[in-house]
Protein backbone atom coordinates (compact mmCIF):
# COMPACT_ATOMS: atom_id res chain seq x y z
CA UNK A 1 0.00 0.00 0.00
CA UNK A 2 2.60 2.61 0.82
CA UNK A 3 4.87 2.09 -2.51
CA UNK A 4 1.30 2.50 -4.26
CA UNK A 5 1.22 5.74 -2.43
CA UNK A 6 4.74 6.82 -3.12
CA UNK A 7 3.96 5.86 -6.76
CA UNK A 8 0.58 8.42 -7.10
CA UNK A 9 2.71 11.17 -4.82
CA UNK A 10 5.70 11.38 -7.20
CA UNK A 11 3.12 11.44 -10.77
CA UNK A 12 1.16 14.17 -9.24
CA UNK A 13 4.58 15.58 -8.04
CA UNK A 14 6.08 15.57 -12.19
CA UNK A 15 2.61 16.63 -13.28
CA UNK A 16 2.96 19.97 -10.87
CA UNK A 17 6.45 19.99 -12.03
CA UNK A 18 5.53 20.02 -16.04
CA UNK A 19 2.47 22.54 -15.33
CA UNK A 20 5.11 25.34 -13.66
CA UNK A 21 7.30 24.64 -16.76
CA UNK A 22 4.91 25.26 -19.36
CA UNK A 23 3.52 28.39 -17.32
CA UNK A 24 6.92 29.63 -16.47
CA UNK A 25 7.73 29.38 -20.58
CA UNK A 26 4.17 30.64 -21.26
CA UNK A 27 5.00 33.96 -19.20
CA UNK A 28 8.57 34.05 -20.17
CA UNK A 29 7.41 34.33 -23.58
CA UNK A 30 4.92 37.18 -22.84
CA UNK A 31 6.99 39.36 -21.24
CA UNK A 32 10.03 39.16 -23.76
CA UNK A 33 7.51 38.94 -26.79
CA UNK A 34 8.89 41.33 -29.28
CA UNK A 35 5.81 43.25 -30.48
CA UNK A 36 2.04 43.64 -29.77
CA UNK A 37 -0.39 43.21 -32.60
CA UNK A 38 -4.34 44.12 -32.88
CA UNK A 39 -7.02 44.53 -35.40
CA UNK A 40 -7.92 47.02 -37.37
CA UNK A 41 -11.54 47.95 -38.09
CA UNK A 42 -14.17 50.02 -39.34
CA UNK A 43 -15.24 53.10 -37.06
CA UNK A 44 -17.61 56.11 -37.19
CA UNK A 45 -16.90 58.75 -34.83
CA UNK A 46 -19.44 61.61 -33.97
CA UNK A 47 -19.02 64.78 -32.22
CA UNK A 48 -22.70 64.56 -30.40
CA UNK A 49 -24.93 65.10 -27.65
CA UNK A 50 -27.56 63.20 -25.60
CA UNK A 51 -31.11 65.04 -26.28
CA UNK A 52 -34.09 63.83 -23.99
CA UNK A 53 -37.49 65.56 -25.05
CA UNK A 54 -41.01 64.80 -26.99
CA UNK A 55 -42.24 64.19 -30.50
CA UNK A 56 -45.50 66.60 -31.18
CA UNK A 57 -47.86 66.26 -34.60
CA UNK A 58 -51.12 67.77 -35.18
CA UNK A 59 -53.89 65.05 -33.89
CA UNK A 60 -57.93 64.77 -33.98
CA UNK A 61 -58.58 62.37 -31.03
CA UNK A 62 -61.35 60.22 -32.28
CA UNK A 63 -63.85 59.79 -29.63
CA UNK A 64 -64.85 55.80 -28.63
CA UNK A 65 -68.28 54.66 -29.52
CA UNK A 66 -70.48 52.29 -27.62
CA UNK A 67 -70.78 48.78 -29.33
CA UNK A 68 -68.16 45.92 -30.12
CA UNK A 69 -65.39 48.28 -31.67
CA UNK A 70 -63.29 46.74 -35.00
CA UNK A 71 -60.53 48.91 -36.26
CA UNK A 72 -60.22 49.09 -39.82
CA UNK A 73 -57.09 50.81 -40.73
CA UNK A 74 -53.24 49.80 -39.48
CA UNK A 75 -50.94 51.43 -37.59
CA UNK A 76 -49.22 54.76 -39.58
CA UNK A 77 -52.12 53.93 -42.44
CA UNK A 78 -53.25 56.96 -44.79
CA UNK A 79 -56.99 57.99 -44.07
CA UNK A 80 -58.58 60.26 -46.53
CA UNK A 81 -61.57 61.93 -45.68
CA UNK A 82 -64.51 60.50 -45.83
CA UNK A 83 -63.26 56.99 -45.92
CA UNK A 84 -63.94 54.35 -42.78
CA UNK A 85 -61.41 54.07 -40.17
CA UNK A 86 -63.73 51.68 -38.16
CA UNK A 87 -66.69 49.61 -37.91
CA UNK A 88 -69.04 49.52 -34.80
CA UNK A 89 -71.36 46.67 -33.75
CA UNK A 90 -74.50 46.75 -31.93
CA UNK A 91 -73.66 43.06 -30.95
CA UNK A 92 -72.34 39.94 -31.91
CA UNK A 93 -74.74 39.20 -34.31
CA UNK A 94 -74.19 42.21 -36.04
CA UNK A 95 -70.73 41.83 -36.01
CA UNK A 96 -70.98 37.85 -37.62
CA UNK A 97 -73.00 39.40 -40.27
CA UNK A 98 -70.85 41.83 -41.61
CA UNK A 99 -68.20 39.15 -41.58
CA UNK A 100 -70.47 37.18 -44.31
CA UNK A 101 -71.36 40.55 -45.88
CA UNK A 102 -67.69 41.23 -46.57
CA UNK A 103 -66.92 37.06 -47.57
CA UNK A 104 -69.98 37.60 -49.83
CA UNK A 105 -68.86 40.76 -51.39
CA UNK A 106 -65.63 39.17 -52.65
CA UNK A 107 -67.42 35.94 -54.14
CA UNK A 108 -69.57 37.91 -55.97
CA UNK A 109 -66.29 40.24 -57.49
CA UNK A 110 -64.48 36.30 -58.19
CA UNK A 111 -67.32 34.94 -59.54
CA UNK A 112 -68.07 38.14 -62.06
CA UNK A 113 -64.51 37.57 -63.01
CA UNK A 114 -64.66 33.93 -63.24
CA UNK A 115 -67.79 34.29 -65.88
CA UNK A 116 -65.60 36.49 -67.82
CA UNK A 117 -62.69 34.33 -67.99
CA UNK A 118 -61.03 32.20 -70.73
CA UNK A 119 -60.07 28.52 -69.86
CA UNK A 120 -56.79 28.88 -71.24
CA UNK A 121 -54.25 26.67 -69.72
CA UNK A 122 -51.94 29.85 -69.55
CA UNK A 123 -54.63 31.95 -66.85
CA UNK A 124 -54.74 28.41 -64.55
CA UNK A 125 -50.88 28.41 -64.69
CA UNK A 126 -50.84 32.55 -63.57
CA UNK A 127 -53.52 31.52 -60.59
CA UNK A 128 -51.30 29.30 -59.50
CA UNK A 129 -48.46 31.40 -59.32
CA UNK A 130 -50.85 34.40 -57.84
CA UNK A 131 -51.85 32.04 -54.82
CA UNK A 132 -48.19 30.86 -54.54
CA UNK A 133 -47.13 34.33 -54.40
CA UNK A 134 -49.92 35.48 -51.84
CA UNK A 135 -48.53 32.87 -49.38
CA UNK A 136 -45.18 33.82 -49.51
CA UNK A 137 -46.21 37.68 -48.89
CA UNK A 138 -48.24 36.21 -45.70
CA UNK A 139 -45.47 34.12 -44.58
CA UNK A 140 -42.72 36.58 -44.80
CA UNK A 141 -45.01 39.32 -42.49
CA UNK A 142 -45.62 36.83 -40.11
CA UNK A 143 -42.00 35.74 -39.93
CA UNK A 144 -40.43 39.29 -39.76
CA UNK A 145 -43.65 39.72 -36.51
CA UNK A 146 -45.27 42.34 -39.56
CA UNK A 147 -48.93 42.09 -38.66
CA UNK A 148 -50.04 45.75 -39.47
CA UNK A 149 -51.55 43.46 -42.97
CA UNK A 150 -52.14 40.06 -41.69
CA UNK A 151 -56.01 40.62 -42.43
CA UNK A 152 -55.72 41.92 -45.71
CA UNK A 153 -53.52 39.26 -46.84
CA UNK A 154 -55.29 36.40 -45.34
CA UNK A 155 -57.91 37.80 -47.09
CA UNK A 156 -55.37 37.66 -50.54
CA UNK A 157 -55.04 34.43 -50.26
CA UNK A 158 -58.22 33.02 -49.72
CA UNK A 159 -59.18 35.25 -52.84
CA UNK A 160 -56.81 33.62 -55.00
CA UNK A 161 -57.98 30.28 -53.69
CA UNK A 162 -61.36 30.94 -54.21
CA UNK A 163 -60.97 32.19 -57.79
CA UNK A 164 -58.77 29.06 -58.72
CA UNK A 165 -61.68 27.26 -57.64
CA UNK A 166 -64.57 29.20 -59.37
CA UNK A 167 -62.57 29.46 -62.78
CA UNK A 168 -60.71 25.89 -62.89
CA UNK A 169 -61.77 23.50 -59.86
CA UNK A 170 -65.33 22.83 -60.02
CA UNK A 171 -66.20 22.40 -63.70
CA UNK A 172 -69.34 24.50 -63.49
CA UNK A 173 -70.67 25.72 -66.79
CA UNK A 174 -70.91 29.51 -68.26
CA UNK A 175 -75.16 29.40 -66.95
CA UNK A 176 -74.46 27.52 -63.69
CA UNK A 177 -71.88 30.30 -62.75
CA UNK A 178 -73.96 33.00 -63.75
CA UNK A 179 -77.31 31.26 -61.43
CA UNK A 180 -74.64 31.24 -58.25
CA UNK A 181 -73.84 34.73 -59.00
CA UNK A 182 -77.59 36.04 -59.34
CA UNK A 183 -78.52 34.11 -55.98
CA UNK A 184 -75.59 35.56 -54.09
CA UNK A 185 -76.43 39.16 -54.98
CA UNK A 186 -79.74 38.89 -54.05
CA UNK A 187 -78.79 36.90 -50.86
CA UNK A 188 -76.14 40.40 -50.13
CA UNK A 189 -79.12 42.54 -50.32
CA UNK A 190 -81.23 40.70 -48.25
CA UNK A 191 -78.36 40.47 -45.43
CA UNK A 192 -77.00 44.26 -45.64
CA UNK A 193 -80.64 45.66 -45.48
CA UNK A 194 -80.85 43.52 -42.04
CA UNK A 195 -77.88 44.51 -40.83
CA UNK A 196 -77.84 48.34 -41.74
CA UNK A 197 -79.10 49.15 -38.54
CA UNK A 198 -76.99 47.15 -36.59
CA UNK A 199 -73.80 48.99 -37.62
CA UNK A 200 -72.67 52.17 -37.59
CA UNK A 201 -69.44 53.48 -39.68
CA UNK A 202 -66.58 55.72 -37.99
CA UNK A 203 -65.79 58.08 -40.79
CA UNK A 204 -62.79 60.14 -41.15
CA UNK A 205 -64.03 63.78 -41.33
CA UNK A 206 -60.25 64.92 -42.42
CA UNK A 207 -57.53 63.55 -44.04
CA UNK A 208 -54.62 62.00 -41.93
CA UNK A 209 -52.66 59.05 -40.56
CA UNK A 210 -54.14 56.71 -38.15
CA UNK A 211 -52.81 55.84 -35.16
CA UNK A 212 -54.46 53.64 -32.15
CA UNK A 213 -52.26 55.63 -29.78
CA UNK A 214 -53.97 58.35 -27.69
CA UNK A 215 -51.54 59.21 -24.79
CA UNK A 216 -52.87 62.49 -23.43
CA UNK A 217 -49.97 64.53 -24.97
CA UNK A 218 -52.80 65.52 -28.03
CA UNK A 219 -54.36 68.68 -26.38
CA UNK A 220 -51.38 69.39 -23.65
CA UNK A 221 -48.70 69.81 -26.23
CA UNK A 222 -49.62 70.88 -29.84
CA UNK A 223 -47.54 72.53 -32.26
CA UNK A 224 -49.15 75.90 -31.48
CA UNK A 225 -48.40 75.74 -28.29
CA UNK A 226 -44.35 74.90 -29.35
CA UNK A 227 -44.22 78.34 -29.33
CA UNK A 228 -44.47 79.26 -25.74
CA UNK A 229 -43.06 76.30 -24.40
CA UNK A 230 -39.70 76.93 -21.67
CA UNK A 231 -37.50 74.32 -20.72
CA UNK A 232 -39.06 74.05 -17.35
CA UNK A 233 -42.48 73.37 -19.13
CA UNK A 234 -40.91 70.54 -21.20
CA UNK A 235 -39.44 69.08 -18.47
CA UNK A 236 -42.50 68.68 -16.64
CA UNK A 237 -44.14 67.39 -19.12
CA UNK A 238 -41.84 64.59 -19.62
CA UNK A 239 -42.08 64.12 -15.81
CA UNK A 240 -45.66 63.93 -15.93
CA UNK A 241 -47.12 61.70 -18.89
CA UNK A 242 -51.03 61.53 -18.84
CA UNK A 243 -51.66 58.02 -19.67
CA UNK A 244 -53.26 56.07 -22.46
CA UNK A 245 -57.03 57.55 -22.89
CA UNK A 246 -59.43 55.33 -22.32
CA UNK A 247 -62.17 57.44 -23.97
CA UNK A 248 -60.70 57.54 -27.30
CA UNK A 249 -60.76 54.71 -30.07
CA UNK A 250 -57.64 56.22 -31.54
CA UNK A 251 -56.71 59.49 -33.73
CA UNK A 252 -55.59 61.14 -37.07
CA UNK A 253 -52.25 62.46 -37.06
CA UNK A 254 -53.27 65.97 -39.67
CA UNK A 255 -50.10 67.33 -40.91
CA UNK A 256 -47.56 66.50 -42.74
CA UNK A 257 -44.45 67.88 -40.20
CA UNK A 258 -43.65 66.08 -37.40
CA UNK A 259 -41.99 68.21 -34.20
CA UNK A 260 -39.11 66.91 -31.73
CA UNK A 261 -38.75 69.42 -28.24
CA UNK A 262 -35.76 68.70 -27.16
CA UNK A 263 -33.72 70.28 -23.90
CA UNK A 264 -30.14 70.63 -24.41
CA UNK A 265 -27.34 71.71 -23.25
CA UNK A 266 -26.54 75.47 -23.58
CA UNK A 267 -23.46 74.98 -24.87
CA UNK A 268 -24.66 72.53 -27.19
CA UNK A 269 -27.82 74.51 -28.29
CA UNK A 270 -25.30 77.42 -28.88
CA UNK A 271 -23.78 75.64 -31.62
CA UNK A 272 -27.05 75.38 -33.86
CA UNK A 273 -28.69 78.10 -36.06
CA UNK A 274 -32.31 78.46 -36.48
CA UNK A 275 -33.40 77.06 -40.73
CA UNK A 276 -30.38 75.38 -40.29
CA UNK A 277 -30.72 71.28 -40.61
CA UNK A 278 -29.19 68.92 -37.73
CA UNK A 279 -28.80 65.36 -37.98
CA UNK A 280 -30.78 63.12 -34.78
CA UNK A 281 -30.42 59.52 -34.28
CA UNK A 282 -33.73 58.10 -33.06
CA UNK A 283 -34.10 54.55 -31.33
CA UNK A 284 -37.12 52.47 -31.13
CA UNK A 285 -40.28 52.40 -33.71
CA UNK A 286 -37.86 54.85 -36.00
CA UNK A 287 -34.36 53.48 -35.57
CA UNK A 288 -32.85 55.93 -38.12
CA UNK A 289 -30.90 59.11 -38.60
CA UNK A 290 -32.85 61.88 -38.98
CA UNK A 291 -32.44 65.59 -40.70
CA UNK A 292 -34.60 67.93 -39.26
CA UNK A 293 -34.93 71.80 -39.50
CA UNK A 294 -34.18 73.43 -36.51
CA UNK A 295 -36.98 75.49 -36.15
CA UNK A 296 -36.79 77.11 -32.70
CA UNK A 297 -33.28 77.68 -30.23
CA UNK A 298 -34.24 79.05 -26.81
CA UNK A 299 -35.21 80.03 -24.05
CA UNK A 300 -32.75 79.16 -21.68
CA UNK A 301 -33.26 78.31 -17.94
CA UNK A 302 -30.78 77.00 -15.23
CA UNK A 303 -27.92 76.18 -18.25
CA UNK A 304 -30.77 73.96 -20.29
CA UNK A 305 -31.62 75.63 -23.90
CA UNK A 306 -34.89 74.56 -25.51
CA UNK A 307 -34.59 73.22 -29.40
CA UNK A 308 -37.34 72.75 -31.48
CA UNK A 309 -36.52 70.59 -34.61
CA UNK A 310 -39.67 69.24 -37.47
CA UNK A 311 -39.12 67.19 -40.36
CA UNK A 312 -42.13 66.22 -43.09
CA UNK A 313 -39.86 62.45 -43.05
CA UNK A 314 -41.43 59.44 -41.50
CA UNK A 315 -44.46 60.74 -40.61
CA UNK A 316 -45.84 57.22 -40.72
CA UNK A 317 -43.09 55.37 -38.86
CA UNK A 318 -43.73 58.37 -35.78
CA UNK A 319 -47.09 57.68 -34.88
CA UNK A 320 -46.04 55.17 -31.73
CA UNK A 321 -43.61 57.77 -30.71
CA UNK A 322 -43.50 59.87 -28.00
CA UNK A 323 -40.85 60.31 -25.06
CA UNK A 324 -37.46 60.07 -27.08
CA UNK A 325 -33.49 60.16 -25.98
CA UNK A 326 -31.69 60.69 -29.04
CA UNK A 327 -28.49 61.94 -30.16
CA UNK A 328 -27.52 65.14 -32.02
CA UNK A 329 -24.77 64.44 -34.36
CA UNK A 330 -23.06 67.70 -35.48
CA UNK A 331 -20.16 65.85 -37.05
CA UNK A 332 -19.11 62.33 -38.03
CA UNK A 333 -15.63 60.61 -39.42
CA UNK A 334 -15.94 57.53 -40.75
CA UNK A 335 -12.76 55.59 -41.48
CA UNK A 336 -10.55 52.26 -39.80
CA UNK A 337 -9.75 52.64 -35.78
CA UNK A 338 -6.38 52.24 -34.69
CA UNK A 339 -4.36 52.83 -31.39
CA UNK A 340 -2.32 55.92 -30.74
CA UNK A 341 0.43 53.92 -30.29
CA UNK A 342 0.16 52.06 -33.68
CA UNK A 343 0.62 55.20 -35.76
CA UNK A 344 3.76 55.95 -37.35
CA UNK A 345 6.01 58.25 -39.05
CA UNK A 346 8.88 56.95 -40.86
CA UNK A 347 11.49 57.83 -43.03
CA UNK A 348 12.26 56.33 -46.73
CA UNK A 349 15.10 56.95 -48.36
CA UNK A 350 14.18 57.74 -52.17
CA UNK A 351 15.85 56.46 -54.83
CA UNK A 352 18.01 59.44 -57.01
CA UNK A 353 17.24 61.05 -59.46
CA UNK A 354 17.89 60.50 -63.41
CA UNK A 355 20.37 63.28 -63.38
CA UNK A 356 24.14 62.01 -62.96
CA UNK A 357 25.44 63.02 -59.58
CA UNK A 358 21.92 63.83 -57.78
CA UNK A 359 21.80 62.28 -54.53
CA UNK A 360 19.02 60.28 -52.84
CA UNK A 361 16.58 61.98 -50.83
CA UNK A 362 14.44 61.06 -47.80
CA UNK A 363 10.67 61.58 -47.19
CA UNK A 364 8.43 61.09 -44.60
CA UNK A 365 5.41 58.93 -44.35
CA UNK A 366 2.56 58.47 -42.02
CA UNK A 367 1.20 55.31 -41.63
CA UNK A 368 1.22 51.80 -39.45
CA UNK A 369 2.92 48.46 -39.96
CA UNK A 370 0.90 45.66 -41.02
CA UNK A 371 1.75 41.88 -40.24
CA UNK A 372 1.30 39.70 -43.00
CA UNK A 373 2.36 35.96 -43.33
CA UNK A 374 4.98 37.13 -40.35
CA UNK A 375 6.11 39.39 -42.58
CA UNK A 376 6.25 43.62 -41.57
CA UNK A 377 4.50 45.18 -44.56
CA UNK A 378 4.43 49.58 -44.04
CA UNK A 379 1.11 50.73 -45.24
CA UNK A 380 0.50 54.30 -45.57
CA UNK A 381 -2.32 56.05 -43.73
CA UNK A 382 -3.61 59.90 -42.43
CA UNK A 383 -5.57 60.69 -39.23
CA UNK A 384 -9.28 62.07 -40.28
CA UNK A 385 -10.25 62.38 -36.34
CA UNK A 386 -8.52 62.26 -32.85
CA UNK A 387 -10.07 60.18 -29.94
CA UNK A 388 -8.79 60.00 -26.44
CA UNK A 389 -6.73 57.22 -27.38
CA UNK A 390 -7.65 56.27 -30.71
CA UNK A 391 -7.02 57.83 -34.31
CA UNK A 392 -9.98 57.21 -37.44
CA UNK A 393 -7.42 57.35 -40.38
CA UNK A 394 -8.41 56.51 -44.18
CA UNK A 395 -6.30 54.22 -46.76
CA UNK A 396 -3.53 56.12 -48.82
CA UNK A 397 -2.46 54.81 -52.21
CA UNK A 398 -3.82 51.53 -53.98
CA UNK A 399 -2.91 48.36 -54.38
CA UNK A 400 -1.88 45.56 -52.23
CA UNK A 401 -0.56 47.47 -49.38
CA UNK A 402 -3.10 49.41 -48.62
CA UNK A 403 -4.91 49.44 -44.98
CA UNK A 404 -7.91 47.55 -44.99
CA UNK A 405 -10.56 46.65 -41.82
CA UNK A 406 -9.56 43.37 -40.65
CA UNK A 407 -5.80 44.22 -41.11
CA UNK A 408 -3.56 42.90 -38.17
CA UNK A 409 -1.25 46.35 -37.42
CA UNK A 410 1.68 45.97 -34.66
CA UNK A 411 1.04 48.27 -31.65
CA UNK A 412 4.47 47.82 -30.29
CA UNK A 413 7.71 47.05 -31.24
CA UNK A 414 11.07 47.22 -31.74
CA UNK A 415 13.44 47.31 -35.03
CA UNK A 416 10.43 47.29 -37.18
CA UNK A 417 11.19 48.60 -40.79
CA UNK A 418 8.73 47.62 -44.22
CA UNK A 419 9.51 43.97 -45.16
CA UNK A 420 11.34 42.32 -42.31
CA UNK A 421 10.72 39.28 -41.22
CA UNK A 422 9.53 37.88 -37.34
CA UNK A 423 10.52 34.95 -36.32
CA UNK A 424 7.57 32.74 -34.81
Amino acid sequence: MKQGKSLITLVILAMAAVLALYFGYYIFNCLNEPYRTTQVYAYTANDSVTAEGLVVREALVLPSQTGILEITRAEGEKVGKGQQVALVYRDSQAQANQAQIEEMTMDIQLLEEAVSQSSDLESAARLDEDILQAVVDLRSSYALGDYTQLRDQSMEVKSRVLKRGYTYGESLTSAELSARLHQLRQDLDVLTRQSARATTQIIASVPGVFSSLVDGYESRLTPESLQELTPSALQELINSPAGEDSGAMGKLITSDTWYFAANLPMAAAARLEEEDFATLRFSGELNRDVKMKVERVGPTQSGTTLVIFSSNRYLTLTTLLRHQTVELIFESWSGLRIPKEAFRLVEFVQASGEVSGSSPSSVTKSGVYALVNGRVEFREAEIVHEGSDYYVVRSVGAGRKVLRDGDTIIVEGTGLQDGLRLEG
